[in-house]
């Protein structure tokens, strides 16, 4: 009778483990769609031909924080775009694999929804997806081949299984990749911070940061300076405080130029020292600030307009009379002003969403 029971037990305990492989989830196609919260701001024009999905989404975040997109397996992309801080680095060059710097700093990301005039500084990424797979292949970043990585990926039975849910096959390719990644940094949005919050009535601002948005969007007049303000608008605008454009902001003149920005994309001389203008939002999280990193905080980027830009051929026609007539002569009042309303466009909510952070 013992032996009976025990032959009885071992086979209900053989049966309950079939059972239990038997309702493993069947791995499928979901598509899902995702919806973007853009809050109040336009709806943007998403790609028609990489329409978001809550696996895709999903699949292009496992591959922004995975590090075996790298070499060594030591980085990933959110090594040099941290969500604390706004998405960017606190370095001013990014250090790669190779233990060597990059040549500009790491722009922040959020928003790229609503961008439609290409993607890095010098803009030589026509869309996001061009963008995502360039940093793997960059001797100075990740510095690893698009063969290899695919190779690592396909090791990983999470993997095959995810890009069987995002596309309907295990097959996995650099295209299937880059516009996995282009979704999940589609869906990156900032749009709740302290300004936000008064543009929707839902706050008010304080005396000093309501002056530093007056003169923020006040421009400047050197013939009646009781009247004439910072005109950080001219170039940071609109729902994203940026005017779509590159710009050369006078920060060296011809003689000094070493990085030629946008003329390196486009071969025209007219576009030297021209870079992608920025958001500023999240601006007070995200210095170091300029292509190259070069100021450390928000009072040395106003002191730079305040009195040290420079001349040059491809300088914004804007600044010209700036510099012409010595700088913007803000006072300290007013630099401190500018700087509490700066503080405003800080998005707690997006630099804390864990809809953005490592899924791992």
């Amino acid at each position: 009778m013992k032996f009976s029971f025990s032959i009885i037990s071992i086979f209900a305990v053989l049966l309950s483990a079939c059972n239990k492989e038997e309702k493993i989830e069947e791995v499928k196609l979901d598509e899902t769609p995702y919806t973007l919260k853009s809050g109040y701001f336009p709806a943007p024009t998403l790609p028609i031909d990489n329409v978001l999905t809550n696996q895709i989404v999903k699949l292009g975040r496992m591959l922004f924080y995975e590090k075996m997109l790298s070499r060594d397996q030591s980085m990933s992309c959110a090594s040099c775009h941290v969500q604390n801080d706004g998405f960017s680095d606190t370095t001013r060059f990014s250090v790669g694999v190779e233990k060597l710097p990059g040549k500009r700093q790491a722009m922040a990301i959020f928003n790229m929804a609503w961008h439609s005039n290409e993607f890095f500084w010098d803009g030589r990424a026509h869309l996001l997806r061009d963008q995502s797979l360039k940093p793997i292949q960059d001797p100075l970043e990740m510095n690893e081949t698009l063969d290899n990585v695919i190779a690592k990926l396909n090791s990983s039975g999470e993997y095959r299984n995810q890009f069987i849910r995002s596309y309907g096959t295990e097959d996995i390719t650099p295209e299937k990749m880059s516009l996995a990644m282009e979704q999940f940094m589609l869906s990156i949005v900032s749009n709740d911070s302290k300004y936000d919050k008064f543009k929707r009535g839902e706050t008010t601002l304080s005396a000093s940061e309501e002056r530093g948005l007056a003169l923020f969007e006040t421009e400047f007049n050197p013939y009646f300076p009781e009247y004439s303000g910072a005109d950080c608008a001219h170039c940071h605008s609109g729902f994203n405080f940026e005017n779509n454009k590159y710009m050369n902001n006078g920060l060296d003149g011809d003689a000094e130029i070493t990085d030629i920005g946008r003329e390196m994309v486009t071969g025209l001389e007219s576009d030297r020292a021209k870079f992608k203008v920025p958001s500023l939002r999240n601006v007070a999280v995200t210095a170091p600030y300029m292509h190259d990193g070069r100021f450390k905080t928000l009072n040395d980027v106003l002191d730079h307009y305040n009195e040290h830009l420079k001349m040059s051929n491809s300088i914004d026609p804007a600044l010209i009379q700036v510099v012409e007539k010595g700088g913007l002569k803000l006072t300290e009042e007013d630099k401190a002003d500018i700087i509490n309303f700066l503080n405003t466009l800080t998005d707690e909510t997006y630099l804390n969403n864990e809809e953005y952070s490592s899924p791992f």
